[in-house]
């Protein structure tokens, strides 16, 4: 895994990035053109499936910055 710290940590924050830009774009009537087929759905799952983006990323960022091998420090 430590290999692949890196990519995963960018994967991460692309996916929370992206997921907070089609927010923030969102509440000043802009969209991010490959997102449009979120909205689709309707205006309420299209804010939580971005709010899922977000949380994904957090959580792989999370996961690919921790030390799961139990020498570090107490």
């Amino acid at each position: 895994m430590n290999k692949n710290k890196g990519i995963f940590s960018l994967v991460g924050f692309l996916l929370a990035g992206i997921g907070f830009s089609a927010i923030v774009l969102d509440l000043v009537g802009a969209k991010l053109s490959f997102l449009v087929w979120i909205d689709q759905w309707g205006a309420l799952l299209g804010f939580l499936i971005k709010l899922v983006l977000i949380l994904a990323g957090i959580v792989i960022v999370y996961l690919a910055r921790s030390d799961f091998s139990g020498e570090g420090e107490i």
